[in-house]
This record gives structure tokens, C-alpha cells and sequence, in this order.
């Protein structure tokens, strides 16, 4: 995963969407497909479910999974069979981590930035002007990370439906939220790269690489002594048992203790049970960690007036207390990211590839995992959904709240990953032989 950079946003980029420049730039997008991602083919399916609403004039938002760092190809590829482009809100560090050259073209590809772990109103109020007055749609990411589960939907937060609910509230249009699913398959055999890069995972921890054992078993065993060792840093012990519970203790002690340096968290939470409930949504969790550490940083670099300065010497050492506690946090969204039966459920080649890119990114340390093969990625739209529409038939009408319509999206976009595994596996069952 991707290391949050140990600083406040650095500013903001608007978009500067021309459809000009993105059908001029898709032989190079094309091009940087397959150099950058081995993207060999990308399919779209029921596009016309999102064709109908654009060509409605309907506000759009197009709520994806975020499962690879090829995602924004996949996306620009139904938006070029659509003839119709997108806005993206996105992290602002991807445009940090570009040079001017790759800010243009990302601003003109209709990308805009957000500040994800802060109260960002601008890119908030940004995404619902596109909704309520611009012809093109907005695609969000909810997941809010790029998390390699071809799978599983991560949960998504709550801001993209709070940001459709809203622009619904005063626009003069109807606004619709579009599920999409993306899955990612390999077309070429990966196993001879996988295995070398479990080799090099193996040595890295000084363990002989087990290759007379399946890769499976392998990446299980590699897993949990990854966890055994955080357990021992952490909690002064390693423990035994299925990985998901444990890894997911592991999380919760860490932002236990986080919450309690910043003084976040409920004061009692058997009296609240609201906020019990909200301590169980890890991303949030981090994010509000994040965001008090950040604030605490940029209080001690930058006084208020009135407020002593720390001496340098103190400023150092509460700046390096800062940047462990955001490791730390780093550590938890690593941990989430693995839900410890995602090989042990399905040893497909697709989950045993996701699981290595993350290990290569984590313990090897790599920027970005490795394209083991070709692939093709296939890009799927759900049923349109209704904001604020009466869906309760003759019945009471239903208030929609983020948390119903979030629910709701999440679950569209899992059964459209549903859908594209079962057409797969028929797939292969038709092309084994008999």
C-alpha cells in the first residue's frame, strides 16, 4: 500500500476536464496501459444501464471498487465507449507524487483533489456542483485505498453518498448513483513470478523458501508469521488461532491506544452504543487518528499567537513521536487490508497474485507491486440507484441516509464481482476438457 506522505496537504488542482484533450491523449493512455499495468484487453458490460441516465441528463456518481493501480484505465474505457468523460475525485497525494506533465494531464482528465483523512469542503462542495449541474459523471472510489481484492468489496465510507444525498437536496435534476465492478485476469500464467517473488518474502524474514510446498500453503504460513511477529512488537506476545480475529485485534489494540494519545473515542462505551458501533469501522477510526495527528504536527511547527514555541530540540522529539504514531496508523490500514482467509476461501491464481503484490509492496518495500502477466480487466455497471426516491412502493416513504445508501452501493458493487466470478468459472468449466 501506498505510505501516507508525513505532512499536511500541500495544496489543491481542480479539474480542468476537456474532451478535447482526453480523446487526443487515448492512444498514449492506451499505450501507458500496457507498458505500466500489462493491460491487454478491458471489457465493459451494461454500459447502456449508465447510458441511459447520462443521456437523461440525470446527475451521475459512479461508485467503483478500487481493487488495482490500473483502475482509472479500466474507468477510461467505458468512458471512451461511452463517448462521454469522466470527473475523478482523487487523493491528493497522486498529485503530489506527480511533475507538472502529469498534474495537467490529470486535471484535464477531469481529476480533482481531495484531502481524504480531513474535513475537505472545498472538493466536497466541488463533486456536488458536477452532480447538479455538469453534464458529465463523477466517478469516487469508496473504498478510499487500493486494497488488491479482486473479490471482496472493501467497506466503503460514508462520504460519496453524503455527497449525493446532498446535491440531491437542491438540484434542479435527478441525481443516481451507478454501481460499477472491477475485476482483474490474468491471460498469461503469472506462477513463475509469484513463486520467485515468495522466494525473496521467505529469505527476506531469513526463512529457507519452502518450495516443496504449494503456494498456497506457503503465502498462509508466510502470513502468519508476519503477524506473530507484529503481535510480539505490539503485544508483547504472538497468539495462536485463525489469522482474521487475531489480525483484527492486533488493529484495534493499536487504535486503541492512538485514540487514547489524541483523546478520540467514546468516554464510555457501554453508555453509548452509537459510538461502540463507530469504533468497529476501522477506515474511520484511522482516518480520525490521522487527521488529529496531523492537526497536532502543524500546531507545533506553527503556533498560534500567544502559544510558546517549542524549543528545537523538543520540536524534534514530538515530531518523531508524530511520525511513529502515523506509522502506526499505517500499520492498521496494512493489517485491515488483509482479511486472513482471502487465500484459505479461494486459492484462485487472481488471489494468490493480489496477496504476493501485497506482500511485495508491505515487507519488500516496492512503490508498486509488480505486473506478473498480461491481463484483462472487465468493468461492470449495476441498476441505477435512485437518491432520495420513494423505493418503498405503496408503503411509508423511507428517509435515505449515507449510511443506508452506502449499504446499498456496497452491496450492488459485491454482486456485480459475484456476477463477473460465476461468468468466469463458466468460462473455464466450458474451456477445460472433458
Amino acid at each position: 500500500m501506498n505510505r501516507y506522505p508525513l505532512s499536511p496537504r500541500p495544496g489543491r488542482w481542480e479539474a480542468r476536464l476537456s474532451p478535447f484533450w482526453v480523446k487526443l491523449l487515448r492512444p498514449i493512455r492506451l499505450r501507458k496501459q500496457w507498458n505500466e499495468q500489462r493491460v491487454a484487453e478491458i471489457e465493459v458490460r451494461h454500459l447502456d444501464r449508465l447510458a441511459t441516465v447520462v443521456h437523461e441528463g440525470r446527475g451521475v456518481m459512479i461508485t467503483p471498487n478500487h481493487p488495482g493501480h490500473a483502475d482509472a484505465y479500466a474507468m477510461y474505457e467505458a468512458a471512451d465507449q461511452l463517448r462521454w468523460p469522466f470527473y475523478f475525485m482523487s487523493a491528493w497525494q497522486v498529485f503530489a507524487a506527480q511533475g507538472v506533465i502529469g498534474r495537467w494531464s490529470l486535471r484535464v482528465h477531469g481529476c480533482f483533489s481531495i484531502d481524504r483523512e480531513g474535513a475537505d469542503r472545498q472538493a466536497f462542495r466541488t463533486a456536488i456542483e458536477i452532480l447538479q449541474d455538469k453534464a458529465f459523471p463523477l466517478v469516487v472510489f469508496p473504498e478510499g485505498e487500493v486494497y488488491h481484492q479482486n473479490d471482496r468489496v472493501t467497506p466503503f465510507r460514508e462520504g460519496a453518498a453524503a455527497i449525493a444525498i446532498t446535491a440531491s437536496r437542491k438540484a434542479d435534476r435527478p441525481i443516481v448513483c451507478v454501481p460499477c465492478g472491477i475485476k482483474y485476469q490474468y491471460v498469461e500464467d503469472p506462477m513463475p513470478a509469484l513463486l520467485h517473488v515468495m522466494d525473496q518474502l521467505e529469505e527476506k524474514i531469513l526463512w529457507r523458501p519452502r518450495r516443496d510446498c504449494d503456494l498456497a500453503t506457503r503465502i498462509y504460513r508466510f502470513a502468519e508469521g508476519i503477524l506473530s511477529l507484529k503481535e510480539i512488537e505490539y503485544l508483547g506476545s504472538s497468539s495462536t488461532g485463525p489469522l482474521p480475529p487475531r489480525i483484527e485485534h492486533l488493529a484495534d489494540s493499536i487504535l486503541r491506544q492512538l485514540e487514547s494519545r489524541y483523546g478520540l473515542g467514546p468516554k464510555d462505551e457501554a453508555a453509548d452504543e452509537q459510538a461502540a458501533k463507530a469504533r468497529a469501522t476501522i477506515p474511520e477510526r484511522v482516518k480520525a487518528v490521522r487527521q488529529a495527528s496531523l492537526e497536532r504536527l502543524n500546531a507545533i511547527e506553527h503556533p498560534e499567537d500567544g502559544t510558546a514555541a517549542l524549543e528545537p530540540e523538543a520540536l524534534a522529539v514530538e515530531r518523531e513521536a508524530i511520525a511513529r504514531d502515523l506509522d502506526d496508523v499505517f500499520l492498521v490500514v496494512q493489517a485491515f487490508s488483509y482479511p486472513g482467509d482471502y487465500v484459505t476461501e479461494k486459492p484462485t491464481i487472481e488471489r494468490l497474485a493480489e496477496t504476493l503484490d501485497k506482500f511485495e509492496e508491505d515487507v519488500l518495500g516496492v512503490k508498486t507491486a509488480s505486473i506478473r502477466a498480461a491481463r484483462r480487466v472487465i468493468v461492470s455497471f449495476g441498476e441505477p440507484i435512485e437518491v432520495n426516491a420513494d423505493r418503498s412502493g405503496d408503503g411509508p416513504k423511507k428517509k435515505q441516509t449515507p449510511a443506508k445508501l452506502t449499504a446499498e452501493l456496497e452491496q450492488g458493487v459485491q454482486t456485480l464481482l459475484d456476477e463477473i466470478g460465476s461468468s468466469a468459472n463458466s468460462r473455464n468449466a466450458a474451456d477445460s476438457p472433458a
